[in-house]
């Protein structure tokens, strides 16, 4: 049977199988054992997951023409029916450890990772494909032009890599951008010493004006903490690209009631 791709879902199919075999490679190396995929369409990646009998490949579908595809061609596979973004992870994974990997509709690739971010405990390891500008701003570190909310944000928990770039001629049909393939892969932090709340804040205030130094993007909070003039860091002098994940918890610190 024939599946077309929608626009609505942001569905470019990936027909480069040495792609597919690449990102295959990245999520076997990864160690972990259970596997979910998201939206596989016809099921390109999911064909070179399959060649691996140590994983244990899910995956979630909400388009219904891609559904009936996998049923007929891959009549042994989990498919679970129902959006990513919803869903209860760990209802549809029990209690394992996972990874979730895929080539990632661009226009909800950044939610999904937020989605990983509220299941840090379970999420071993991310493989996927993104916009390239996207994949890369995950990916990047101090001192980057790209280096920004996302890349602190998954920083904290994950440790991200840039593997390789796709062209536009890899997909049915093209996107008319470029994409790359990133990894992320949970570290040993297990929480971190301030409010997370506030530490989350902190990052999209001062990014919000990453042309600013601290002391003024950061005003309104560390006036909010009662502190009657500028905490006296160093951090509060630079520029929020020249700040690490440590840094930025630290600056979260100072600014706790």
């Amino acid at each position: 049977m024939k599946v077309t791709p929608k626009k609505h879902l942001g569905q470019h199919f990936l027909k480069d199988e040495t792609v597919s075999q690449r990102i295959a490679a990245l999520v076997q190396k990864t160690g972990v054992k259970n596997i979910l995929e998201i939206g596989p369409g016809t099921g390109a990646l999911t064909k070179e997951l399959l060649k691996y009998p140590e994983l244990n490949v899910q995956v979630i579908e909400i388009d219904r023409e891609s559904i009936a595809f996998l049923a007929i061609n891959y009549p042994d596979l989990k498919v679970h029916t129902e959006d990513f973004l919803k869903a209860n992870l760990s209802s549809i994974m029990g209690n394992d450890p996972f990874a979730v990997v895929g080539n990632f509709p661009y226009n909800i690739s950044t939610q999904i990772i937020f989605k990983v971010l509220e299941n840090i405990d379970q999420v071993e390891a991310v493989v996927g494909m993104f916009q390239k500008e996207v994949a890369a701003r995950f990916a990047s570190g101090p001192g980057s032009k790209t280096y920004g909310i996302t890349s602190v944000l998954a920083q904290v928990y994950y440790d991200a890599e840039y593997h390789f770039s796709v062209d536009e001629d890899a997909f049915i049909p093209p996107p008319k951008v470029k994409s790359g393939v990133i990894s992320l892969i949970r570290n040993k932090v297990t929480s971190i010493d301030c409010d997370e709340k506030l530490f989350q804040r902190t990052v999209k205030m001062s990014f919000n004006q990453r042309r600013k130094t601290l002391r003024n993007s950061l005003k309104q909070l560390w006036t909010e903490a009662g502190l009657d003039i500028e905490p006296e860091n160093e951090l509060f002098r630079k520029r929020p690209e020249q700040l690490s994940v440590r840094d930025f918890i630290e600056l979260t610190q100072h600014l706790t009631v």
